[in-house]
């Protein structure tokens, strides 16, 4: 084996004869013999023949999607083999079929998901077929997006050198995904780090009908990626098992020793349309078809074991009768078993209990402490948790070191807990929350910060498609639970693009928990909460109250955590309830008090998910009347789903309508006339009080 810095050349001589041809003598470095390469063969049919009987499933009626992999079956396989199941980690994408029968799944755990029933190990029906997952090999149970998964990956592999293992991460796809910006971030945290993790990319020149020279700069993933230190690059014929398995024996072996990752560029054919819904006739030559089919993987290794004398004609066709039985067999048993019932739907949207709980709850004395400022109160509760918790890691942009992040609200953190555990991310937020993915699958709880909340959308998929979804997805077997705190809200002549307010996207992604503090005891309790929860949360803290005299609080102790979906009444009233949540609290008390003739109650929701309605409900079953105020755009606000709620829960206790106060409908100004016009004040709260009095 000959290496160049940053690049492997594979030298014929390594396994093949001095006549070019591969042998079982020229093989012995891989250590396989006849039986073990009859074995691989064997796995390589029963693929071929699951994508087969998929097809006829499909057709049937029996199932209703089907993404195959055939022509993938040598490069997976190999570097499946040259892993550790249940001990390494796998990050497959939709077309690993042959990787997770290698890797430990049978036929019977991958034909239960595709006939959707309750049994199958990676989401018990909830999700199409292709989508491999099982907790016992650590096959995290994987999504559809594509290119998700590289980040997961290198936080996992992130933590396995944090835990001080040698344990490796495998992440796939086809070429067409390494557009995608993550697979970029993904590939350059990994080198910088030089991480554990092994990048399969399989090539077969076509992303759905989109070719190579229309994706890819040069048209090779393996020349694209060459500028990234660190890296170990491998270009190899993936329908060719020695030639992969030696390449996959060599990367995992740097990476177990921590050499760096290496990405695996691998030549491969697709013999099928790209899924049971595509027709590839319509965009591929025909002579392009027939020459990929030259190039089949099973042909490939029939011809060798023919050769060697390890199977003859008849033998051959006995190991296919064999394993087409094992399929047709695997199938009729998994139609056989029950389909998930109706009424489980909701099922392991959430955690199955609250750590923090409601019923009972006493709130700890804070009055005797020392008065905080809100960021300090986060700082404090940060230091609190990370003392309390050696799971517990904060990162993000900025916070780590003398910075201590922008606000200071990971101020000393560094100092006091170290670099391995308060550090600072790349400048990405996908990157931010994708790594923390992948260390809270592995057991760590990341409490990340995204510096701006105008700044959280190249986090977005992350957030919505993966960290949300991962515990339905997957049936309950896996999740993530993290803390993503976000700097948010106006005020504070931040302009356009620091002064969004967020929560309502948030409200509306069901696996996410919202909390949104209004002052410094809160911001410390909740934060508390959220670290110890087994649900993501979304910790929203308004940067226009951070070190608001007004948001400040006597600093309650190290045991004070309050429970979501608890809201507190501010200021009790009969005549009109007003339901709000952060700064608008604050602005809300300041209006009512300039009521004397009309007596207001003051709800503060603390959480927006959960919510607790049956505050609201008996507040607003007693005055009759309800504004609700926050700073969020009216329309499309969350106030909006609160309206409807009660609407439907107190329409015949209502004496008046159900009014709402926010900011108008254009992004937030920079200039102080224009941002006081378009932000909600405490006249807008005055007028809307009188109006809703006067009704």
């Amino acid at each position: 084996m000959a290496a160049q810095k940053n690049k492997l050349v594979v030298q014929e001589s390594d396994i093949k004869n001095k006549d070019g041809e591969q042998t079982l003598k020229s093989l012995k470095g891989l250590e396989l013999d006849g039986p073990k390469v009859i074995e691989i063969y064997k796995t390589m049919l029963t693929s071929r023949y699951m994508d087969d009987k998929s097809m006829i499933l499909l057709r049937q009626g029996k199932a209703f999607f089907h993404i195959g992999g055939s022509g993938h079956e040598a490069a997976q396989i190999a570097v499946a083999r040259a892993m550790k199941p249940g001990y390494d980690w796998a990050y497959p994408y939709y077309r690993d079929l042959a990787f997770a029968l290698q890797y430990g799944s049978t036929p019977k755990d991958i034909l239960l998901e595709t006939m959707h029933r309750v049994e199958g190990k990676s989401s018990g029906g909830r999700q199409m077929p292709g989508h491999y997952g099982d907790k016992d090999l650590r096959i995290v149970a994987q999504s559809s997006p594509t290119g998700t998964q590289y980040l997961q990956a290198v936080g996992t592999a992130l933590g396995a050198v944090k835990d001080g293992t040698d344990e490796v991460v495998y992440v796939s796809s086809g070429e067409g995904t390494t557009s995608e910006g993550e697979f970029h971030e993904a590939i350059n945290w990994a080198s910088r780090e030089l991480l554990p993790v092994i990048f399969l990319i399989q090539d077969n020149k076509y992303a759905i009908s989109v070719t190579r020279r229309e994706q890819t700069a040069g048209e090779s993933v393996y020349e694209m990626v060459k500028g990234y230190k660190g890296l170990n690059r491998y270009l190899v014929d993936g329908t060719d098992f020695f030639e992969s398995y030696q390449i996959a024996r060599e990367a995992v072996g740097k990476a177990r020793k921590g050499e760096g990752p290496s990405l695996i560029h691998a030549d491969v054919v697709r013999l099928l349309p790209h899924s049971s819904s595509d027709d590839h006739k319509k965009y591929r030559d025909p002579a392009e078809i027939e020459a990929d089919k030259k190039r089949d993987p099973i042909l490939k290794m029939e011809k060798f074991l023919l050769k060697e004398g390890i199977l003859d004609e008849k033998q051959m066709e006995k190991i296919r009768e064999e394993a087409k039985t094992l399929v047709d067999s695997a199938a009729d048993w998994a139609e056989s078993r029950p389909l998930p019932e109706a009424h489980t739907s909701q099922l392991n949207v959430y955690a199955p209990e609250f750590m923090v709980k409601k019923e009972g709850y006493e709130k700890p004395d804070a009055s005797g402490g020392k008065p905080v400022v809100l960021v300090d109160a986060i700082n404090h509760a940060l230091a609190e948790e990370l003392e309390h918790n050696p799971n517990m890691i904060v990162y993000g942009e900025d916070v780590a070191g003398k910075k201590g992040g922008v606000f200071t609200a990971t101020k000393g953190l560094t100092d006091k807990f170290g670099w391995d555990r308060v550090f600072n991310s790349p400048l990405a937020e996908a990157s931010i929350v994708g790594t923390a993915f992948g260390l809270s699958v592995r057991g760590f709880k990341p409490v990340v910060e995204i510096q701006f909340g105008d700044y959280i959308w190249p986090a977005f998929m992350q957030i919505r498609d993966e960290v949300s979804m991962l515990r339905y997805r997957s049936n309950g077997n896996f999740s993530c639970p993290m803390v993503i705190r976000v700097a948010v809200g106006g005020y504070i002549r931040g302009g356009l693009y620091h002064s969004q307010s967020i929560e309502s996207f948030f409200t509306h992604i069901p696996g996410l928990r919202v909390v949104f503090p209004s002052n410094a005891a809160d911001a410390k309790g909740l934060l508390k909460t959220s670290c110890r929860e087994n649900d993501p949360v979304i910790f929203l803290e308004h940067k226009g109250m951070y070190r608001q005299g007004f948001a400040a609080a006597p600093a309650p102790g190290k045991d004070y955590l309050l429970p979501f979906g608890m809201a507190a009444v501010k200021q009790e009233g009969d005549d009109i309830t007003v339901v709000t949540y952060g700064m608008m609290v604050h602005r809300t008390l300041s209006a009512a008090s300039k009521l004397d003739d009309v007596s207001v109650e003051v709800i503060d929701l603390r959480t927006l998910n959960p919510l607790d309605e049956e505050t609201i409900y008996n507040s607003v079953r007693k005055t009759g009347k309800v504004l609700i105020v926050h700073e969020d755009t009216v329309f499309g606000g969350f106030g909006g789903e609160i309206a409807a709620l009660i609407s439907d829960a107190c329409f015949q206790n209502l004496d008046g309508p159900v009014r709402r106060v926010g900011a108008k409908d254009s992004p937030v100004p920079y200039s102080p006339p224009l941002e006081q016009d378009m932000l909600p004040n405490e006249t807008d709260i005055l007028n809307a009080l009188r109006d809703l009095a006067d009704f």
